[in-house]
Formats: C-alpha cells, sequence, structure tokens
C-alpha cells in the first residue's frame, strides 16, 4: 500500500499565520530529543554543524520525534552533495544548509536536493528512509515535493546578497544566524550589538523582497519577540543543552551556593 509523508515545513509555513517558534537539539541524544518534542514547540533543529551527531544519530533523533507535533529540521554541517544526499535518505524531510553568502552557493546546494536531470542527488530510493523503501509512490519523479530546503545566511557578504540567495528557485527559505554574523562584522560574541541587529534587518528586507520565509536565531526572549514583529516568520529560542546548562547552574546557586 503506497504511504504518504508528512508535510513539509515549506508547507507549514505557507498555512500558518503566525511566527512559528522552535527548539535547537544539540545534544545529539534521541532520549532529549523527545523530550524537546513534546514540549509544544512547533519546530526543532537537529544540529550537525555544532553538535555531536553523525548519521546514526540523526536517524535516531527523527524516529524519536516523528510521533510528535513539532516538524523537524536537519542542519547538515556543510553543503556538500553526498552528506545532503545521505541525510536526506535517511528520511529528514527538511534541510538547513549553513553558510550560504552567494547565490551560486544556494543553487548549488539545491541541485544536491534534486535528482536528475535537474540536480544530482544520488539515486536510492529503494534502499532508503526517504521513499519508505519504494513505498512512496511517485518519489522519485516528485522528489520536491518532499524536500524543503533552507539556507543559512551568516557574513556580511550573505546580507548584501540576500535577496539574490532567497529568490534562488528551490529555496524554501532563508535563516539568518547572528552569531556568525557578528564574527564577520568584527563584533564576535555580540549578536544584540545594534549593528548586527541592523545587518540582520537588512537581511529580513532582501528575503522579505524574494517573497521567502525569514527565519533568525535569537535566545535572547527580547531580542526573538523584536524579530518576530520585524517579520521573521520561524525563530529558534533556545537549545536543550543550554537550557540544561542554565537549570543546573540554578539548582547549583539555589542550594550550594546559598548554603
Amino acid at each position: 500500500m503506497p504511504l504518504r509523508l508528512n508535510p513539509t515545513f515549506r508547507d507549514r509555513l505557507a498555512r500558518s499565520d503566525r511566527t512559528l517558534f522552535g527548539g535547537w537539539i544539540c545534544s545529539g541524544s534521541p532520549v532529549v530529543a523527545e523530550i524537546m518534542a513534546g514540549s509544544g514547540l512547533d519546530w526543532l533543529l537537529i544540529d550537525m554543524e555544532h553538535a555531536p551527531n553523525g548519521l546514526e544519530s540523526v536517524l535516531a533523533q527523527l524516529y524519536a520525534v516523528s510521533g510528535y507535533a513539532p516538524t523537524p529540521l536537519v542542519r547538515v554541517p556543510v553543503g556538500e552533495t553526498v552528506i545532503i544526499k545521505q541525510v536526506l535518505d535517511l528520511g529528514a524531510q527538511n534541510i538547513l544548509v549553513p553558510m550560504i553568502s552567494t547565490p551560486d552557493e544556494a543553487r548549488a546546494v539545491v541541485a544536491m536536493t534534486r535528482y536528475p536531470p535537474i540536480g544530482r542527488r544520488g539515486v536510492g530510493s529503494a534502499l532508503a528512509r526517504s521513499a519508505r523503501w519504494n513505498r512512496v509512490e511517485g518519489y522519485l519523479h516528485n522528489d520536491a515535493d518532499h524536500v524543503s530546503v533552507f539556507v543559512q545566511i551568516e557574513t556580511a557578504q550573505g546580507v548584501d546578497n540576500a535577496r539574490e540567495i532567497a529568490e534562488i528557485p528551490g529555496v524554501d527559505g532563508v535563516f539568518v544566524g547572528p552569531s556568525d554574523l557578528a564574527a564577520s562584522m568584527g563584533l564576535l560574541g555580540q549578536q544584540t550589538h545594534p549593528d548586527v541587529i541592523a545587518a540582520v534587518r537588512r537581511a529580513f528586507a532582501g528575503i522579505a523582497a524574494a517573497g521567502r520565509p525569514i527565519g533568525v536565531n535569537a535566545f535572547d526572549p527580547a531580542a526573538a519577540r523584536d524579530y518576530a514583529a520585524a517579520g521573521a516568520h520561524f525563530i529558534l529560542v533556545g537549545a536543550d543543552v543550554a537550557i540544561l546548562a542554565r537549570g543546573s547552574e540554578q539548582l547549583a546557586q539555589a542550594f550550594i551556593s546559598a548554603s
């Protein structure tokens, strides 16, 4: 019997009439991923760039969150053909590719997610969870319907090219990363510096002009609310490891430092 895959994050954004708030999963733990999935957040980012995640742990986390409402995205470590092929074959329907600064880089990433003759994704649907081992009817010919592609702008050059990046066919949304953006501007660790915020807003304007959804990372609640008011459609507002770090510090402060 043919199977149907879940709607993509592209589809969810198109249906939403509000900003979607998400959580970052950096621990590499499927248990923590499932805890985050049951939190009531709208979406989750399973990270391979700054977290101890390989293919097996990403697969375990996709399984762990599959029964819950939040939509999972997988951030690959780099825009590379083999890595993207493998992550898609795991069944990740939504990917985020970091450090995209030019339209050509964005165009190349889209090609990595499409089968020939349009792109250069390797064909392995009979062997892979992506097509549920060929149980998803027409997957090879309708692959673009089942995969959404998001790219991450996190350099000053990327900000300058934001509209052109967002206009590349097959780019479903653009996520702005203030941390690396601040570093590229000589403001390392100053994500809420006025110049960084201004650059983020410039990126927003370019992405909006292209008619694409806008995303951003903002762990500071005030910054997150400001970005939502400025037109961000999806925002990362916390990470599992940061929640654990701050929560354990509060316990220590309450029971040890105060004694």
